[in-house]
């Protein structure tokens, strides 16, 4: 499915009688359906807002106002109050925010991961003047999930991916990482990408379980591979306009919102990968699921080195205080985390025992199904 691009003064047109005279209705657009992670999430900040304040929140999933593209534009002018968008998307008004795609970059072990997104002096002090640079206000980021590669033929090392066609968002440095990896990558709108592999334009593709699932990428794909590369980042903004000209009691009850949204998104998440993995295998048996060893891993951590040199190159003025604090921020988490990583131990054999757990869980025949087709969403 694709969406044509709707003008910021449509939309204006279209929002103002839809909400007619109720100024307090603020605009929230995401890159999700309603009930995947980012639809979650938003659900909880309306909650959190119309709880505590007179101010009600109108939520917009994906493809309501077009694609991603779209809703930025709308949020970047004032027609949308907030807006939620992977740094995949906003990597190319922010080229900073493409260090999100450094491979091996950010750890595997959750709680470290929580932890850097609490705590990171990237993310609550050097991230936000460039994203007011653009017109937002920076009010959070979060992580989604464990990223995974789907494909048509099996992935074990990256000789595998030499000549696949590759679907990546349209991001400088996602490219960069997937040719190092060898694929052949190719941006695509996400509303193109289940008919390209269906009718095999391309081979592969790459998103967090849940999104696997949700839109139904392993009915055109045989094959989902855990090379423990990334998790799936995404932002939470206003527009700095509309938020700048919010008195204090607002601003408070936004942040407290979006805290509260991300205590819960956190929350919701646990579980959800093996819960996904075990759906998936439940609707298509055939489907191969593989957590790479760390062995088969090296030959893709090996090449993060030449993916920062590429950032630093493409990634903005900033991009080596951003790269540099990141780490700091990183090895902060890490040192104050390695007793609880230790028991958990390697980061493979957790994988593939949650992949287990979930083929177990498949096997034994989960019943419920769900309702009605999943909407095409915008990872």
């Amino acid at each position: 499915m694709t969406y044509k691009s709707i003008t910021a003064a449509s939309i204006a047109a279209l929002l103002l009688g839809a909400s007619g005279a109720m100024a307090e209705t603020w605009r929230y657009a995401f890159e999700e359906a309603l009930e995947e992670v980012q639809g979650k999430f938003a659900q909880k900040f309306k909650e959190e807002v119309e709880a505590n304040s007179d101010h009600e929140i109108q939520l917009f999933p994906f493809g309501t106002l077009g694609e991603s593209a779209d809703i930025m534009e709308q949020a970047q002018s004032g027609v949308l109050q907030f807006v939620d968008q992977s740094p995949g998307f906003t990597g190319a008004l922010i080229p900073e925010a493409q260090v999100f795609f450094v491979p091996y970059l950010l750890p595997a072990d959750q709680e470290q991961l929580v932890e850097f997104f609490r705590t990171s002096k990237t993310i609550k002090e050097l991230f936000p003047p460039l994203y007011a640079n653009q017109g937002l206000e920076l009010l959070t980021m979060f992580p989604e999930g464990e990223v995974m590669m789907t494909t048509t033929e099996a992935v074990a090392s990256p000789e595998d991916l030499n000549e696949v066609k590759f679907r990546v968002m349209t991001n400088p440095l996602l490219v960069s990482s997937y040719q190092a990896f060898g694929a052949t990558p190719t941006p695509l709108p996400w509303g193109e990408v289940y008919g390209a592999l269906q009718t095999g334009i391309i081979q592969g593709q790459e998103n967090p379980a849940f999104f696997i699932e949700s839109t139904k990428m392993y009915e055109v794909t045989d094959h989902i591979t855990r090379a423990g590369h990334n998790n799936f980042t995404t932002a939470v903004m206003a527009n700095k306009e509309f938020f700048d000209g919010l008195p204090d009691e607002d601003k408070e009850v936004i942040r407290n919102a979006i805290d509260a949204a991300f205590d819960y998104i956190v929350e919701y998440q646990t579980g959800l990968t093996e819960e996904s993995l075990a759906k998936i295998k439940e609707a298509k048996p055939s489907m191969t699921i593989t957590t790479l060893t760390e062995e088969q891993r090296e030959p893709f951590k090996a090449t993060a080195a030449a993916v920062e040199e590429e950032f630093l190159k493409i990634g903005g003025d900033q991009a080596q205080e951003i790269l540099d604090q990141m780490k700091a921020d990183l090895a902060a988490v890490a040192e104050g985390g390695g007793e609880a990583a230790a028991q958990e131990g390697s980061t493979a054999e957790g994988e593939a025992a949650a992949d287990e757990a979930a083929m177990e869980a498949a096997g034994e025949g989960e019943t419920a199904k769900e309702g009605e087709a999943a909407e095409e969403t915008g990872n």
